[in-house]
């Protein structure tokens, strides 16, 4: 069936204009479907520029069609091959090949001969591959446009080689996609919104006041007495919608998201695969597609516009102090967008009380280094006492005052109030979910996105191009064998060998992390040889400092590295099992990426957490890998403090480098190689930029790759807020001043360096909110083992009540020590310089529950050790169910739909309902009145005609 015609004749010159054009060459101005271009002679395939476009500034900044009325709602971009031969030639051929593509239907295309000079020459031919490409765009083009869009080609560009096609959706069109996905728009019926009452209503009024320098300037942060009822849109209940300005009752995110609902349902049979234009991305038919932005952000052409607003009053870091205006955000960038930067801004807001107790963990921790027995014995010079090598024949015994740094250094991340906060922030994980799911509900109600399921339910199934093509593949192989047409679909058995490779290739990446680690541990061992034997005091003394600071920093490259490869070998590995659906793609992506990023970031700060120091062995018996590296050691004050230093390092290094250093460096290092690749120099790019079109300046920008990685490092940075805290209280203040500069750094990303995202509409996080709640979870267990194991805080109180003889301190660290005689030493074991110290040592002492060399079993386990690990499991067990208890009463407690929002969603319900009833009353009425009216009109019309028969 062919589109209808839409013809029509201007007074002005004649330029030859069309719905799919470019601006046009010559001077007719005939506005045509496709239709028009089967029954006329051959029109290129991209046609001239119109009469003066300069004339219309809106126009000029590419925002319109060349008539300067039509909005352009989408963009696509394609290669251009441009040849040495005149235009004239080129647009000959390409209106050869569109006009056979046109009557595809009606004849088959004649073969073109041979010795056509035209077509055979190098000089004027386009190769296979494009001109392939280029039937495929026509025939997509054409497919849209009976669809009922409206388009506009532009070939004529300053960006050489890339085309554009503009895209304009007619209100027709806008309507009808409006009624299929169901979007829920304002009626013109308005209710009051009551908030609080009584004291609440005076303390909130009190609170807004107060915080009201804290809000953008913007319209929507103020208190909205009434709203507007929502209802799904329909083209049969148009009265109920405000449509006095229909220009702007669908904004520009709207039409565009509505757009490209259009786009990935149309098919082209061409592109080998059943649906559009994901599958002409693909294959490279395409480009790019995208929304404009709404304008420009500075300069002095830039007129008011969302992307300026929020360009000001979000993405400038001198609003840092400033709430994040979320209605507009997600007004401009659609919902899923809006909610990141919801939870990130809920998220940041709940790290304030966080950072403020670990603040004062910390200095308590300051405050009473002074008054810690411990660590006063172990700096106390008078108790000399001499401990064992640290490492074979080249290391000698040493004082245990020389540790007199490191002890008072645990301490201020060891002590009693850690405990404390390790509960504290249980907790404070479980408030903060709690916070975030009732500051969902309540977005949810404000952009009408209750009752959103059944939408979601339906879009989920749509089947991605890749899916369908492997199903097209596995069809025709069938039917070469088979003369039944069956509808396919992928099993498990087509998707065996990718759930293989997955497996073999996930194990295989954390078998590589896992070798890494060891060869960290290996540096370790090997670079504190090398330093002990080195002749400069000075080295000497700071060998333990130097191994666990370089160790760290080699540890934080190479999970960098890592964290690059790891994101590749899982897109990778997701695209091998062809999911069915883009929401099924996601999630499998984001739980294999997360998967291996945790591993990466989290595997040495394990190992060192819980493994190093207790694989060791004792002196006269160490555990030794390749029989010559001997197993490594914590501390005398335990391995909390190099916990610290690694846990510390790691989270610092992956926010300001590849947070904030990749996140500013790498899109201005890909900005500056397109535009050397376009041959401009940087000299002239801020000339050069002032005579692009919008569409040509949003070209150039970064495009937008989805949530993922914002989500997934925030989600990384949420694991070392909580599962080891209780080593390093100071760790949410760290995440607060990271996520103040991220939530700005991330706003200008999203406003001025990359294209307008395509509005996606969600009423949740998804599957993120299912794996904070595990990390959640899991930090209870992780913090619940590093307070028990590796701090010292159960072996204090273990002898603090069943060992020392005054109930205080004193004694414990010789309580801790073991005894080993130094002529039970291995062979080659022993020091080289034994009067290191400048006496002969006979024994030395080791951190360990031990019995001595003169007892019956020397060197066996003591039972002050067996006291010590039941404790520790008690508190381990008591610890984790205690605040999973406490945690799941939080739950419980705070309700997830805030009282006030179900109450208003109730009340919509009942407008709604006596809306339609009045509606359905209203159309009763007026049904027995003109059935009244009939009547009448039909007695009085028979008593007529008796009278007139009488």
């Amino acid at each position: 069936m062919l589109p209808h015609l839409d013809l029509s004749l201007d007074t002005g010159p004649a330029v030859a204009h069309t719905h799919l054009h470019t601006p046009p060459h010559t001077h007719t101005h005939i506005h045509t479907h496709t239709a028009w271009l089967m029954f006329s002679p051959p029109l290129s395939c991209q046609l001239l520029k119109s009469v003066a476009p300069e004339e219309n500034t809106q126009c000029q900044q590419g925002l319109y069609f060349q008539d300067g009325k039509r909005r352009v709602d989408y963009i696509l971009t394609y290669h251009i091959k441009k040849t040495s031969s005149s235009r004239r030639h080129t647009s000959r051929l390409r209106d050869n090949a569109f006009t056979r593509t046109l009557r595809r239907g009606r004849e088959p295309p004649p073969p073109a001969p041979k010795d056509d000079a035209e077509v055979g020459s190098p000089h004027h031919s386009m190769d296979h591959h494009d001109d392939d490409k280029c039937l495929r765009r026509e025939e997509f083009e054409s497919n849209l446009m009976e669809m009922g869009l409206e388009l506009e080609r532009d070939e004529e560009t300053k960006t050489p080689g890339v085309g554009f096609v503009k895209i304009h959706a007619p209100w027709s069109i806008l309507c009808r996609e409006a009624e299929f996905m169901k979007l829920k728009m304002p009626t013109k019926k308005v209710y009051e919104v009551k908030h609080s009452s009584g004291v609440m209503e005076k303390i909130n009024a009190f609170i807004s006041k107060l915080t009201d320098p804290l809000h953008p300037n913007l319209e929507e942060n103020r208190t909205h007495k009434v709203k507007h009822l929502s209802y799904p849109f329909s083209r049969e209940k148009q009265h109920l919608f405000d449509l006095s300005d229909k220009d702007s009752f669908f904004d520009s995110k709207t039409r565009s998201s509505l757009v490209f609902e259009v786009l990935k349902r149309t098919k082209c049979t061409k592109a080998k695969f059943s649906m559009g234009i994901t599958s002409l991305l693909g294959s490279g038919v395409y480009l790019a597609a995208y929304p404009l932005h709404d304008g420009d952000v500075d300069g002095e052409n830039a007129e008011p516009n969302d992307r300026k607003l929020l360009y000001e009053e979000w993405a400038s870091y001198s609003v840092f102090y400033k709430y994040q205006p979320i209605g507009l955000i997600r007004k401009y960038f659609g919902e899923k967008i809006g909610l990141y930067f919801a939870w990130l801004g809920v998220y940041t807001q709940m790290l304030i009380p966080a950072s403020l107790v670990g603040v004062i963990v910390f200095l308590y921790g300051c405050v009473t280094v002074d008054d810690d027995i411990p660590s006063m014995e172990i700096c106390d010079q008078r108790k000399n006492i001499t401990m064992c090598p640290l490492c074979d024949r080249v290391c000698s015994y040493w004082n245990l005052s020389t540790a007199c740094g490191t002890a008072r250094a645990s301490h201020l991340f060891d002590n009693p109030a850690t405990v404390f906060f390790s509960i504290f922030m249980s907790l404070w994980a479980a408030f903060f979910m709690e916070h975030w799911k009732r500051r969902q509900m309540r977005l949810n109600y404000e952009w009408d996105l209750t009752g959103f399921e059944d939408e979601e339910e339906a879009l989920k199934d749509h089947p991605r191009a890749e899916y369908e093509f492997r199903v097209m593949q596995k069809s025709l192989k069938k039917d070469h064998k088979s003369q039944k047409p069956e509808k396919e679909k992928l099993t498990c058995r087509d998707r065996f060998p990718a759930y293989m490779t997955n497996l073999i290739m996930m194990l295989l990446m954390i078998g590589v992390t896992f070798a890494i680690v060891f060869g960290v541990i290996l540096y370790r061992i090997s670079t504190k040889a090398a330093l002990a034997m080195s002749s400069n005091p000075m080295t000497r003394s700071n060998v333990r400092l130097t191994v666990k600071t370089t160790a760290a920093i080699i540890n934080l490259v190479v999970i960098l590295i890592l964290d690059e490869v790891y994101g590749a070998v899982a897109r990778w590995l997701t695209v091998l099992e062809v999911p069915k659906t883009d929401k099924s793609f996601e999630e499998r992506l984001i739980f294999k990426t997360f998967i291996l990023k945790f591993v990466n970031a989290f595997t040495p700060i394990i190992y060192i957490a819980f493994f190093r120091g207790r694989l060791g062995g004792r002196p006269g018996s160490y555990l030794y890998v390749f029989e010559s590296y001997r197993m490594e050691e914590c501390a005398h004050g335990g391995c909390l403090m190099e916990l610290c230093i690694q846990l510390s390092i790691t989270m610092l290094g992956k926010q300001l480098i590849q947070n904030n250093l990749f996140e500013i460096g790498v899109p201005k290092l890909k900005k500056l190689i397109r535009y050397i690749k376009s041959k401009r120099g940087s000299f002239q790019e801020e000339e050069y930029e002032k005579k692009l079109q919008r569409y040509e300046t949003d070209h150039f920008l970064e495009p937008f790759v989805g949530l993922t990685p914002e989500y997934m490092e925030m989600i990384i940075q949420f694991g070392f807020v909580t599962l080891f805290v209780a080593s390093f209280p100071l760790a949410p203040l760290f995440a607060l001043l990271n996520n103040i500069i991220e939530i700005r750094l991330d706003a200008k990303k999203f406003v001025a360096e990359l294209r307008r995202p395509d509005a996606a509409r969600g009423k949740d996080i998804g599957i993120w909110y299912n794996i904070l709640r595990g990390v959640a979870k899991v930090a209870v267990i992780v913090n619940a083992f590093v307070i028990s194991f590796t701090s010292d805080f159960i072996p204090r109180l273990v002898y603090q009540y069943m060992y020392s003889p005054d109930g205080s301190m004193h004694g414990f660290v010789n309580h801790t020590l073991s005894y080993f005689n130094v002529s039970h030493f291995q062979n080659g074991t022993a020091p080289l310089e034994p009067f290191h110290l400048g006496f002969h040592v006979d024994i030395c002492r080791y951190k360990d529950y031990r019995e001595p060399p003169w007892s019956p079993t020397p060197y066996e386990i003591s039972k002050e050790f067996w006291a010590v690990l039941a404790a520790r499991l008690a508190f381990v067990i008591v610890f984790q169910n205690v605040v999973m208890l406490m945690s799941d009463v939080v739950d419980w407690i705070i309700p997830d739909i805030p009282k006030d929002i179900s109450l208003q969603i109730h009340k919509e319900k009942i407008l709604m309902m006596d809306l339609f009833m009045k509606e359905e009353q209203g159309k009763t009425r007026l049904e027995d009145n003109c059935k009244e009216t009939s009547t009448l009109t039909r007695s009085r019309s028979m008593s007529h005609t008796a009278c007139k028969n009488y």
